[in-house]
């Protein structure tokens, strides 16, 4: 459902969020070991996300990242600011005049489908307690 790339930045993102809440910022080597992926491609991943201002990157000894202060960050960020809307907006199978007007064969089967999705990545926030919790040690 979601390209490679954004199911690690989600789990990046609830890994900050859990190391934010100990008081500490986290470093590229240790998120990547954390999620299991490839340092390079979580230091990728990373850049995307401070481009999106959805993290903050500090340099130095006591450097890392941090979710982005005072900003209620949503799944749906994480899923725009890596895979763009596509999966929230175009059809499923890739047709340009999909629509409820001029549906797709299975435009009425996944559009409720798709609606839900749309409504679980609204209303849940990066910093819920539950979600950090059950994301800890995720490997």
């Amino acid at each position: 459902m979601f390209s490679r790339a954004c199911e690690y930045a989600i789990k990046i993102m609830i890994y900050i969020a859990g190391n934010e809440q100990e008081g500490r910022r986290t470093g590229v080597k240790e998120i990547s070991e954390a999620i299991n992926s490839p340092e390079a491609f979580s230091a990728k991943i990373l850049q995307q996300l401070v481009k999106s201002e959805l993290l903050v990157s500090y340099k130095g000894p006591t450097g890392g990242f941090e979710l982005a202060p005072n900003k209620q960050i949503k799944l749906v960020d994480i899923v725009k600011a890596i895979d763009g809307n596509k999966l929230l907006e175009s059809c499923v199978l890739g047709l340009e005049t999909c629509s409820g007007k001029n549906p797709c064969p299975v435009h009425f089967k996944f559009i409720e489908i798709r609606d839900q999705l749309k409504e679980t990545l609204l209303s849940t926030e990066i910093r819920d307690p539950e979600l950090i919790t059950k994301g800890i040690g995720m490997t």
